[in-house]
């Protein structure tokens, strides 16, 4: 059996052929070309979120899946936009909100907003690459971390970011073997345990990005051949981040507010 670290330097020496036979496959196709067909012709908020298999798509292209159902958060995700620093998407503490809010910025571009590139084929590039993700993981869950650790660590902003998100978090977790009591802890002590080990912006260097995935396939795979499998994070049935995490990181550092 492969390692996982020769499996995803397979997949990454050629990515886009990888993506190519990934975007081929019927059933991505078919959710593609339904997307595609269906976006442009959606101009408000409010008939984004009732699209429901248009607004699941998109969710997914932003590893936000778990979340699909929280339409209420999302409404005020999509009403208050980006722009403004307050904005509820940049209070969030969790950059895949940013990153939605500004793709569908119908604060800014109203019915406009589902006509740009960004809206279109660049969420279908996203959806690919998060499809690729999890097919990948379908054997191995530390290869699926590895892929998903190299598209959504640089763009994290904060030691905040790697703990709202799960997948991220796992990948930092096993690195440096922080203890499943770690979880316990206040929200702001976690933040200062990560931060006394790992500069976040470091991981927009590709070199040193390159080096954290390695050393995080390495102590995955030992800790695979020593234990039992890890709890797997993308499953259906896995335990979702929920809104009380989401919500609790928003309160921690805005107070409440």
């Amino acid at each position: 059996m492969l390692s996982t670290f020769t499996s995803y330097k397979l997949i990454t020496n050629h990515l886009d052929r990888s993506l190519a036979v990934k975007a081929a496959e019927k059933p991505v196709a078919l959710e593609i070309d339904h997307y595609l067909q269906r976006i442009g012709s959606i101009h408000s908020i409010e008939a984004f979120l009732k699209d429901t298999r248009v607004f699941k798509f998109a969710m997914k292209a932003f590893g936000l899946e778990d979340l699909d159902y929280a339409k209420g958060l999302m409404r005020k995700v999509l009403t208050d936009g980006v722009a403004d620093p307050k904005s509820y998407a940049n209070r969030l503490n969790d950059d895949r909100f940013v990153a939605f809010a500004t793709t569908f910025n119908f604060q800014r571009d109203g019915a406009d907003a589902t006509s740009t590139n960004a809206a279109q084929q660049g969420v279908v590039e996203r959806y690919v690459r998060q499809t690729l993700e999890t097919s990948a993981g379908e054997e191995n869950e530390g290869l699926r971390l590895a892929l998903y650790f190299l598209r959504a660590a640089p763009n994290v902003k904060s030691s905040y970011g790697l703990l709202a998100d799960p997948a991220l978090w796992k990948v930092v977790k096993t690195v440096f073997e922080f203890p499943d009591a770690m979880a316990n802890a206040d929200v702001e002590k976690q933040a200062a345990a990560v931060e006394r080990r790992l500069n976040v912006a470091d991981l927009k260097d590709l070199l040193k990005l390159a080096k954290f995935i390695q050393r995080f396939t390495s102590v995955w795979d030992a800790e695979q051949s020593a234990s039992s499998p890890i709890l797997d994070l993308f499953s259906s049935n896995r335990p979702s981040i929920g809104l009380d995490i989401v919500l609790s990181l928003h309160n921690l550092k805005h107070g409440g507010a």
